[in-house]
C-alpha cells in the first residue's frame, strides 16, 4: 500500500469520524449516516489495499 493511498484512506476516515460526530451534535440523521457511510468506504478501500500488498509479498 502506498503512502498516499494511506494517508488519503486515514483521511476520509477522519472525516467521516467528524461528519458522524457533527450529525450526532446537531440531530442530523442524515449527516450522521452519511459519516458512517464515509467511514464503511474509507474501511473498504484499506482491506482492498492490504490484500493488494498480500500478494505482492
Amino acid at each position: 500500500m502506498g503512502l498516499d493511498d494511506k494517508f488519503d484512506n486515514k483521511s476520509d476516515e477522519l472525516k467521516g469520524k467528524a461528519k458522524e460526530a457533527t450529525g450526532k451534535a446537531t440531530d442530523d440523521e442524515k449527516l450522521e449516516a452519511e459519516g458512517r457511510g464515509d467511514q464503511a468506504g474509507a474501511n473498504v478501500k484499506q482491506a482492498g489495499e492490504k490484500i493488494k500488498d498480500a500478494f505482492k509479498s
